[in-house]
């Protein structure tokens, strides 16, 4: 079943915050939450109602296969394209495919961070 935008904005905030050491806040507008680790980000969701989306960053070519098998994720919105999508409600786009998504996209910066930074192991 495919996830309306309030629950896929939902599924991502659980997601996130289910995960080790996550901050979040609402530094640049109050229609973006943005979730970090460590101070890095790898999460906004977009609390627009007329755009209900979450942007996640993803390798890029993964990020171009999800592109191209869900009409809903396209280059991420906001930040860098070849490193981050936006997932927005529609045809396939279910709770695990999101709660992956935001998963990835913690590691990804996890495995970025100096391993003095990282949190423990989830």
């Amino acid at each position: 079943m495919s996830a309306a935008g309030d629950r896929l904005q939902d599924t991502a905030r659980q997601a996130a915050l289910a995960l080790p050491h996550v901050s979040h806040g609402r530094p640049f507008t109050p229609a973006l939450d943005v979730y970090k680790v460590a101070g890095k980000l790898f999460l906004i969701v977009t609390d627009d109602p007329d755009e209900q989306i979450i942007t996640v960053k993803c390798e890029p070519e993964h990020a171009r296969a999800l592109e191209r098998g869900y009409p809903t994720v396209t280059p991420g919105r906001y930040l860098d394209k070849r490193h981050w999508i936006s997932l927005g409600p529609g045809r396939g786009i279910t709770k695990r495919l999101i709660t992956d998504a935001v998963e990835h996209s913690y590691d990804l910066v996890v495995e970025g961070l100096p391993r003095r930074d990282r949190p423990g192991t989830r």
